[in-house]
């Protein structure tokens, strides 16, 4: 998947996103979403249009958290696939978008390896 990414995500992504979802979304749904996300094939979608698509700010390379991600990956570590739900037109980032923010610091045309449903 590249040389800053997993294959596949984490087991700890996935609740991850639902506590993000539970926020959107009724249980029943977030339980659908949270199960297709672990069926869903991992798919490269680029950075900056991962961030077009959600209409979320970049966020400042400042943040603690995009630090930690640039550490990570500069040391040649590997970080999770981003989790992503389509809904009613919009890109919502369940899991991931600190991950997203820290490779567009070093690419935004990057690809970053997505779970879409």
């Amino acid at each position: 998947m590249g040389k800053f990414w997993l294959k596949d995500p984490q087991e700890h992504d996935f609740p991850n996103a639902g506590g993000y979802l539970d926020l959107l979304f009724n249980e029943t749904e977030v339980s659908d979403y949270i199960e297709k996300l672990k069926a869903a094939k991992t798919i490269l979608k680029k950075a900056k249009d991962i961030l077009r698509a959600s209409q979320l700010p970049l966020l400042n390379k400042d943040n603690i958290h995009v630090q930690e991600n640039l550490r990570k990956v500069k040391k040649g570590g590997k970080m999770s696939p981003v989790l992503l739900v389509r809904q009613n037109s919009k890109l919502i980032i369940a899991d991931g978008y600190h991950r997203v923010c820290a490779i567009y610091y070093l690419s935004e045309d990057d690809n970053i390896p997505c779970r879409l449903v």
